[in-house]
């Protein structure tokens, strides 16, 4: 594997446009280098029987049967009521957008 200089590093900063001063430009190679060993590791690793997976944890869905329920003009009537204003059957709220 080649060694990650501090003229890669100063390269890579340029092109993405930061500035790394030049007491960091060693830490960040030696860190760039210790990454790469690490994903070096990891591709050594045999993966063959092992499925690919989106998440460590499976998510699973619950779901529920949906079951229409009627409810009477009281429930309305008593949700309405809640309201600090209402205009006949609707909700009052506050004007949000200028004209």
């Amino acid at each position: 594997m080649t060694r990650i200089t501090s003229d890669d590093v100063r390269k890579v900063a340029k092109l993405s446009r930061l500035e790394i001063p030049d007491d960091d430009v060693e830490k960040y190679s030696n860190q760039l280098e210790d990454i790469l060993e690490y994903i070096a590791q990891l591709e050594r690793i045999d993966t063959t029987n092992v499925p690919p997976t989106t998440r460590a944890v499976e998510v699973v869905n619950v779901f529920r049967d949906d079951n229409v329920k009627t409810s009477s003009n009281d429930i309305r009537d008593q949700l309405l009521s809640l309201a600090p204003e209402r205009e006949g059957e609707f909700y009052k709220v506050p004007k949000i957008l200028s004209e």
